[in-house]
């Protein structure tokens, strides 16, 4: 599945008024974006979510970034995402990710990622209409989960990571598997309000162990995660105008990511349209 150099993901575009979703899908698919990624959100019914935006869209893939195994069965995601590759000419991505402990003991299972996440592959694989491995992804952070998404899936959509990383990601996974890091974005040029703006969103995941572990893997300290220092908040976010913002894309892509995908945080509420727009010459030509 093509993704495109750039693509937007966002919250709004799964829980904002299903009109103005549909006519803002159609506006990102017009401007070229190559992908529109919506959250998982703790569940819900995101294939039916999905569909609203393969619906308003022509070009565009729809990708989900990501859906936790432990909300959605991998029957009912395999029967799913077959109808909708079908009806919409195979735009949809799949994206899986095993979330965390909590999650895992809500389901009433122990946590085991890295076996938990083969057997829900497993699962999609001995479907009646498997999910081919090209279709979905993997939210993986740690190398092991990096290597079993290298191996079983199209690559990996990691959360809150530098360019950096990408170019550790691709040292390991070699050429072919996808890099598809999230982004976040402020357009913004005063530093102060940017930052604030980036840890206002930001600053729940820092307390998150596994994305605490993944920032330290990337050689954050215990400094950079009290609060958000500026250097991790320069690092994971990208703030400024279009060309700065820019300027973030063209590294993580140097790096040896393939696609990047940009989440405007900072904006207020609604739909962040005039940001998009903004946005709209990083989009790059589709492969």
């Amino acid at each position: 599945m093509r993704l495109g150099l750039t693509g937007i993901w966002s919250i709004e575009l799964r829980m904002a008024d299903p009109h103005e979703i549909a006519d803002a899908a159609a506006e990102l698919d017009e401007l070229g974006w190559g992908a529109l990624w919506i959250p998982g959100l703790g569940g819900g019914d995101i294939l039916g979510d999905s569909e609203h935006l393969l619906r308003a869209t022509r070009s565009a893939g729809v990708a989900v970034g990501v859906a936790g195994i432990w909300r959605h069965p991998a029957a009912d995601m395999a029967a799913g995402h077959a109808r909708l590759q079908t009806a919409y000419g195979r735009r949809h991505l799949l994206g899986l990710g095993v979330s965390d402990p909590a999650a895992a003991q809500d389901a009433g299972r122990p946590f085991r990622p890295l076996a938990d996440m083969a057997g829900y592959l497993d699962s999609l694989d001995q479907a009646p209409v498997p999910v081919p491995a090209g279709e979905r992804m993997m939210a993986a952070l740690g190398p092991k989960m990096t290597e079993l998404a290298g191996r079983r899936t199209a690559g990996v959509h990691p959360f809150m990571v530098t360019p950096e990383y990408s170019a550790a990601a691709r040292e390991q996974l070699g050429d072919g598997p996808l890099i598809a890091p999230y982004q976040a974005v402020v357009l913004e040029r005063d530093p102060a309000k940017a930052r604030t703006a980036a840890r206002d969103f930001l600053g729940a995941f820092l307390g998150m162990d596994h994305y605490a572990r993944s920032l330290r893997r990337q050689g954050f300290t215990e400094d950079d995660l009290a609060g958000g220092s500026d250097l991790l908040i320069d690092s994971v976010v990208a703030w400024g105008d279009t060309d700065a913002i820019g300027r973030r894309v063209r590294a993580h892509h140097q790096a040896g990511a393939d696609h990047v995908c940009l989440h405007v945080v900072g904006a207020g509420s609604g739909m962040p349209l005039p940001e998009w727009r903004a946005l709209a010459p990083l989009t790059g030509a589709r492969p």
